[in-house]
């Protein structure tokens, strides 16, 4: 798996490569959010990781930038989970279309659950009213 991961506080960075590692991840770690359509297009990751601020542009606009790009057909759709600093920025994410949103601070075990969602996102069960048959 290989996770693109856009922030420019290494806190965040050591936060998210320490949950994440295993043998079979690699990580592009991105310090500047005008660069990460540039890197997706390079490399598409499985799953991108955007914090709410990096570095001149925030997750937000960028969150936006690969959802315009992708259906213009430039960019692959890549699954995207913003990381949020406070509860009040839940909007944010979700006026962006990112496809899922943590809150900081978070734990390891919390980042490894939003992240293996954000590709895998659990099935809801619905309940269906019996119709009755005419007859």
């Amino acid at each position: 798996m290989h996770i693109l991961v856009a922030t420019d506080a290494d806190h965040v960075v050591s936060s998210v490569t320490d949950a994440l590692s295993g043998p079979d991840t690699s990580f592009t770690i991105c310090r500047e959010g005008r660069l990460i359509s540039d890197l997706v297009a390079e490399r598409t990751p499985d799953r991108v990781v955007l914090d709410l601020q990096i570095g001149s542009k925030g997750g937000m606009a960028v969150t936006m930038d690969l959802r315009l790009d992708e259906s213009s057909g430039a960019l692959p759709t890549v699954k995207v989970l913003m990381l949020l600093d406070r509860q009040a920025d839940v909007h944010l994410a979700r006026r962006s279309a990112a496809d899922a949103y943590l809150v900081k601070p978070f734990t390891p075990l919390a980042l490894k659950k939003a992240v293996r969602d954000v590709l895998n996102p659990p099935v809801a069960e619905s309940i269906e009213e019996e119709v009755p048959v005419a007859g």
